[in-house]
């Protein structure tokens, strides 16, 4: 079954530039009455390309690596669809990052104001689908949602619902409080937003084990006295001996993330997000050198935060201005320069 899709896949495109997965699957299910599922066509394309039966062509895509501490540091910019993930391999990330620009129109107005002037939309389940395919069995969704209101009440519901539904459990929220800064719409006055954490089925195990650890140590005449955990875990690691973890993000989540947005005249969009707000969230959910994904880049401070704390970053953004305006903030305040590549076998969303 496998070889025959493959076949029927280079026959069918044999004259053609490119295809696309919607492409591939419409021929398999559609034309040929293949009853197969779309996971089976994706995987028989990527493993097409890995024999070099097929050459996957992206556009749009900019890579820049770095050498931190001996070890490869890179970056993906990749001018796109968000809600498309199909270039990425299944179980290939580490953990999710995303604000989606989330269509709720009277959130969104006040008065003669307009506060959105980018591309809306309401998440279906699908976009869970896929992000539970991409991400490994664990690993975190983190999701920026609005403070509940009587506006978005039902759609926030929705979002939790869909999640469970496809195979994320709820890990915990925590609010994102802007400094003082201070919005006046609504019903209320606003200073937060949510940090909704899903995992990705049972959660993977980041939270070093304190007392497990410090028996380990003690067993083996180290001097951990009055150390903290993280401490003992790197006498532990100096020593050859293996640390412990138990389940959940690497350390206990606060209260609240406390971090001042920019000015509105100083951001590079309405929704931008403060880099070390993102940077916090990346230590919480990953460690150095994993890769982590942003379905929605905007301003690119993600991909800024993933480069300072070392870790390996993939950024989709939609809109080819505000890409632009993404690689140009990332690249003034990195003092980097992006390469554009267009061949599959130029980069690996693996790493």
């Amino acid at each position: 079954m496998d070889n025959t899709i493959q076949m029927n896949l280079f026959e069918y495109f044999f004259d053609k530039e490119q295809f696309s997965v919607e492409d591939a699957t419409n021929l398999v299910k559609n034309i040929k009455n293949m009853q197969v599922n779309n996971e089976s066509i994706r995987a028989r394309i990527y493993e097409g390309v890995e024999k070099g039966i097929f050459t996957k062509i992206t556009r749009g895509v900019y890579k820049v690596t770095s050498q931190i501490e001996g070890k490869d540091n890179t970056c993906l910019l990749i001018n796109g669809d968000g809600r498309d993930l199909s270039m990425i391999k299944d179980k290939s990330i580490d953990g999710i990052i995303t604000d989606h620009p989330y269509d709720l129109q009277k959130a969104l107005t006040g008065g003669n104001r307009k506060f959105a002037t980018f591309e809306l939309f309401r998440y279906e389940s699908n976009d869970f689908k896929e992000k539970q395919r991409v991400l490994k069995d664990g690993a975190f969704l983190v999701e920026f949602l609005p403070e509940e209101s009587e506006v978005n009440f039902d759609y926030l519901y929705e979002i939790k619902k869909m999640a469970q539904e496809n195979g994320f459990k709820y890990f915990a929220k925590v609010a994102w409080k802007k400094g003082n800064f201070i919005s006046n719409t609504g019903r209320k006055s606003k200073n937060v937003e949510d940090v909704m954490i899903f995992s990705n089925g049972e959660p993977r195990s980041l939270k070093l084990d304190a007392k497990k650890n410090l028996a380990i140590a003690n067993e083996n005449n180290l001097d951990v006295k009055g150390k903290s955990s993280y401490e003992v875990r790197d006498i532990l690691q100096e020593n050859n001996l293996d640390v412990y973890y138990m389940k959940g993000t690497a350390g206990m989540l606060p209260t609240a993330f406390d971090y001042q947005p920019k000015n509105s005249k100083d951001k590079i969009m309405e929704a931008e997000k403060p880099v070390e707000l993102i940077e916090e969230i990346i230590e919480y959910i990953s460690k150095p050198y994993e890769t982590l994904l942003d379905q929605y880049a905007g301003s690119g401070n993600f991909v800024i935060a993933c480069y300072n704390k070392k870790r390996n970053g993939i950024a989709i953004e939609k809109d080819t201005k505000m890409f632009e305006k993404m690689k140009n903030n990332i690249e003034s305040n990195l003092d980097v320069k992006f390469e554009e590549i267009q061949q599959y076998e130029n980069f690996d969303y693996d790493y």
